[in-house]
């Protein structure tokens, strides 16, 4: 079976640029590791929004589970 990921555009960010995340969908029937990344990510409830730096890092783990976490603009 093959892997789909979707990928997310890589952009050089400005320094001190920050990503607006929030998590969407319940992490209760994945796999372990998409649990460690959500708690990685410092989230503790649904839909709730954090702010993050914008480093590969952090886009990384977000690409690992894209279908539980959204990144959405400022202005919301």
């Amino acid at each position: 079976m093959a892997r789909i990921r979707r990928r997310i555009e890589k952009k050089a960010a400005p320094a001190g640029a920050k990503l607006h995340l929030k998590y969407v969908r319940s992490a209760i029937a994945t796999p372990e590791k998409h649990k460690v990344v959500i708690k990685g990510l410092g989230f503790t409830r649904l839909n709730q929004v954090i702010e993050r730096e914008d480093t590969p890092s952090i886009r990384g783990m977000v690409a690992r589970v894209p279908h539980l976490v959204e990144i959405v603009e400022a202005g919301k």
